[in-house]
């Protein structure tokens, strides 16, 4: 997989020399192509480097960072977008997701968290990918995308290395490097998060309890559940759907 490019836009240096020198880009396939300041800067280098993934700020000079992202994404419909912000806000956050933002990250960040996110926009990005496929495909790049398709139909049942290498007569070993050369995250990294997205969808858009949740997102066990998803997201499976109520009628 090609290393993604990175364009970094926050007004303060050290915020950008922060994620420069503190998060590994390279462990994570991407590297840091440029930086802007200001809200101009941001479009111009956005249209100059065609970056893959653009870190912004919100509160950031001449033009705030939502705005760069509405402009940009008239030329740059692939490019995806992490706003980093200090502002916990949920017309925020409303906007953002309007946007189509792939993550919204509150500073100071943890670059542990920080990475997830990453590793969660490669797969994001790959998806893009596939959808977008209108040409002959690579042998690997077929085998890759029937896998995930498989994994998304059988999301609720036992999927293991072992299984897909039944199910497709491949190796459990050349499964595991497929998700890392074609995705660039490792298979279960990439299990869990589509797991968690579709546990976030049935939290937001169903009544369905943590217990179903879980089953219907592939855990037998709610609490192995309740676990993982607080790791992803930094809190309880029911405290995601009570903020999101709580936020929706605040407004």
């Amino acid at each position: 997989m090609k290393k993604l490019r990175v364009l970094l836009v926050d007004d303060e240096i050290m915020i950008r020399e922060g994620f420069k020198r503190l998060f590994d880009w390279e462990a994570h396939d991407c590297e840091v192509v440029g930086e802007a300041a200001d809200g101009m800067e941001a479009l111009t280098q956005i249209d100059a480097l065609c970056p893959d993934i653009v870190i912004m700020d919100i509160n950031i000079p001449i033009m705030s960072g939502l705005k760069v992202i509405q402009l940009s994404r008239i030329k740059h419909p692939r490019t995806a977008y992490v706003i980093v912000s200090g502002y916990d806000d949920f017309s925020y956050c409303q906007q953002a997701l309007r946007l189509q933002i792939t993550d919204y990250i509150l500073k100071p960040v943890n670059y542990e968290e920080f990475g997830v996110c990453i590793d969660n926009l490669k797969i994001s990005l790959f998806e893009q990918r596939v959808a977008a496929a209108d040409e002959p495909q690579k042998q690997e790049e077929r085998t890759i995308t029937g896998i995930t398709r498989y994994l998304q139909e059988h999301l609720a049942e036992e999927v293991s290395l072992s299984v897909l290498a039944d199910e497709f007569h491949l190796n459990p070993q050349y499964i595991s490097q497929l998700f890392k050369n074609e995705i660039g995250v490792g298979f279960l990294a990439y299990l869990t998060n589509i797991r968690m997205e579709k546990a976030k969808k049935l939290l937001l858009s169903t009544s369905c309890s943590v217990a179903e949740v879980a089953e219907q997102s592939g855990y037998g066990d709610y609490r192995v559940f309740t676990k993982v998803f607080k790791k992803s997201e930094g809190i309880t499976p029911s405290q995601y759907r009570r903020d999101f109520l709580e936020g929706a009628e605040g407004k």
